[in-house]
């Protein structure tokens, strides 16, 4: 077989990243790249810095927007603490459960299990199928028990687990003599209501502090960027590329997670069309790629009717001459949206609890706005993007690809068939 770096269908250089990984969501940085979380960082170690000289962590639950360094921050002291550690003698592990794919307990369990096993001397059998819960918590135990005097597990998007016994197994287990290992959980949630959610006996086991993560600011923004430049090849980059990729961020919402995948689809982008820089052109289109991938991310969770209620919200705004509609109005449009693809409407007042999610999201905003005495108070709803990324996320779902597109909407391209005949409806 010819050698892969002579073969011409493979290139032996990148000619526009160099070190590619450093744009990747997963990737944890050095600390000299982290910006402006040096509070947030010191407060995570207090929590859980106890664990370094062999005593008992405290639990915590960290809150923040999507992009604002919870999992970053996380993943980074816990590192820190492991081989702060070593330095004491303590044998402690660090582990990593994203819940939003390891969603039961069953999954996330089997994910702790298999990775305690991973890097140990550990001979047990751990099944990737076929057993219950209690058997992989078992395996845990032993592990821990065996091998380990510590361990920090951090519960990633833990509002996605279909239960949260988890928290209550993990924080018991000392207590309940099922190892001597300490176990520090950090739990991490977009959702700042969570807390809510957990059962009262879970709540008071798990005894944890609350720490809450603030979107990162437009110079912020700028030095995570620029502290990924060498991600690409010198002189990539064309001047100006960086501030205006912050800035598009700082002014969505603070995101340096999308900041940093703006970037990277730019520099795809750049590569698929042979150019030979990134510029700012390419940033403004990688946006646009960014934001409909964000809204698909919030609402992959989301009911069909949730996206149906977002994509009759932004036909109203495309048709309309009004950026804000009332809740009523929505569910007419709804209603005209369901006809089209054959499908029951849900009622007006599950049409709301949807938007109400939607809204906690971020993805719609929503305010309470007196009408008078003859109407009274009513909910007014507009869309936080533009209404031309809602439409592409929605229709990304199989089920919804037959919905208008939005050059339908807007009546770009003339309707030549009956279902944008049917959009007549929406004027």
């Amino acid at each position: 077989m010819a050698d892969q770096a002579g073969d011409p269908l493979f290139q032996s250089h990148d000619p526009i990243f160099d070190r590619k990984e450093l744009l990747h969501v997963g990737h944890v940085p050095d600390e000299e790249r982290i910006v402006g979380r040096d509070d947030e960082i010191e407060s995570v170690a207090a929590e859980v810095g106890a664990i370094t000289r062999g005593d008992p962590p405290n639990n915590v639950m960290i809150y923040g927007k999507t992009g604002t360094g919870k999992s970053l921050i996380s993943r980074h002291v816990a590192t820190r603490a492991r081989n702060a550690s070593r330095g004491n003698d303590v044998d402690c592990g660090v582990l990593y459960v994203d819940c939003s794919e390891a969603n039961t307990e069953t999954r996330a369990t089997r994910q702790l299990a298999l990775s305690l096993k991973e890097g140990t001397g550990y001979e047990g059998n751990i099944p990737v199928r076929g057993v219950g819960t209690m058997e992989y918590y078992q395996h845990i135990w032993d592990v821990l028990e065996a091998f380990f005097d510590a361990v920090i597990v951090i519960l990633d998007e833990i509002d996605k687990l279909d239960n949260s016994n988890i928290l209550m197994q993990l924080s018991r287990a000392r207590e309940a003599q099922k190892t001597d290992a300490y176990i520090g959980v950090i739990g991490i949630s977009n959702k700042v209501k969570y807390r809510e959610t957990l059962d009262e006996r879970i709540d008071s086991s798990f005894g944890h502090r609350e720490l809450f993560f603030h979107p990162y600011d437009a110079s912020q923004l700028r030095e995570i960027m620029r502290n990924r430049e060498d991600a690409f090849q010198s002189g990539v980059l064309e001047d100006g590329t960086i501030e205006l990729c912050a800035a598009l961020a700082a002014k969505k919402h603070g995101d340096a997670r999308k900041a940093i995948e703006i970037l990277k689809e730019a520099g795809e982008l750049a590569r698929r069309t042979g150019s030979e820089t990134v510029s700012e052109d390419h940033i403004k289109q990688a946006q646009e790629v960014a934001e409909i991938n964000r809204i698909e991310e919030l609402t992959s969770g989301a009911t069909v009717h949730a996206k149906l209620a977002l994509y009759a919200l932004a036909s109203h705004i495309v048709t309309g001459e009004r950026e804000t509609y009332k809740t009523r109005e929505i569910y007419e449009r709804y209603g005209s949206v369901c006809d089209l693809i054959a499908t029951d409407p849900i009622t007006e007042n599950g049409l709301y609890r949807q938007l109400k999610e939607q809204a906690f999201l971020g993805v719609i905003e929503s305010e309470k706005t007196g009408g008078g005495r003859s109407q009274g108070s009513y909910l007014l709803h507009r869309l936080v993007t533009d209404p031309k990324h809602i439409v592409k996320a929605v229709r990304r779902d199989s089920s919804l690809e037959d919905l208008p597109t939005y050059d339908d909407l807007a009546g770009t391209e003339r309707a030549t068939t009956d279902r944008d005949a049917d959009l007549s409806s929406f004027s």
